[in-house]
């Protein structure tokens, strides 16, 4: 039997995106999963919303935070709550190709790796291809400090890298997930790229990663505070970024 996969899902006033979100996560043609939706909002009118979609598949569990810890400490939570070999990490706006899981796990156990992403699709909200991202090997921590590509509904990882590495996603609005790669990095931990392009990743304007002022207060406290780079070297780093995202526009 294929090892399980746990596909771990927040949830945040996503109505109008999570259904095709999960639809592509029960079509994978990798079927050993469990699906763990992790309800993020204290209004509960979504919540009997996601129960009648979760009536799709068995494999479908709904955890309710019952308050609003963001999107990180959610993603915590359905980590601490699987029981798969693997987690694969998925936004409630963005969706798979069906062969996502079977090919990049089948990549990742014929080189022995535990951590991989893929290259993916930008879309709007109207589905339409907008840009793309391609993924590479990083093997060092310093080939993400002044760029990161990575697309976290591309990742898939060895639950047990994570336990080993008390890795967590930190309390952040935008920039949790470069948080929690840069750990993963500086603890000696590579991410090997399937270049392939099998997400489509959704460019919401209404997203709350979609706030420049709220970017850029992240990015300094990802380098400042949890990189403890001091403000000089933080403020280069930012600069860093932010042109190398502008670039990519």
């Amino acid at each position: 039997m294929d090892d399980l996969v746990s596909v771990i899902i927040p949830y945040y006033k996503k109505r109008n995106f999570i259904k095709e979100t999960i639809v592509s996560v029960i079509k994978q043609s990798y079927h050993h999963l469990e699906i763990l939706i992790i309800y993020d909002d204290t209004n509960l009118n979504d919540l009997e919303f996601l129960k009648e979609i979760s009536k799709l598949d068995n494999r479908i569990k709904i955890i309710n935070n019952n308050k609003r810890l963001g999107a990180g400490p959610s993603r915590n939570k359905g980590i601490e709550q699987s029981t798969g070999k693997y987690i694969a990490f998925i936004d409630a706006d963005d969706t798979w190709a069906p062969n996502k899981l079977k090919d990049q796990i089948a990549f990742m156990k014929k080189n022995k790796y535990q951590i991989s992403h893929t290259s993916y699709f930008i879309i709007d909200e109207k589905k339409k291809i907008i840009g793309q991202r391609k993924a590479r090997d990083l093997l060092s921590i310093n080939e993400i400090l002044r760029s990161c590509d990575i697309g976290l509904s591309t990742v898939i990882i060895e639950k047990k890298v994570i336990i080993k590495t008390s890795t967590k996603f930190p309390r952040l609005v935008t920039k949790e997930d470069f948080v929690f790669w840069l750990t993963l990095l500086k603890k000696n931990h590579k991410f090997y790229a399937y270049d392939n392009n099998l997400t489509n990743w959704t460019d919401s304007k209404n997203s709350l990663s979609s706030s420049t002022i709220r970017k850029l207060f992240d990015g300094f406290k990802v380098y400042n505070y949890y990189m403890d780079f001091n403000i000089i070297k933080s403020l280069y780093y930012l600069i860093c970024l932010s042109l190398n995202y502008l670039k990519k526009k």
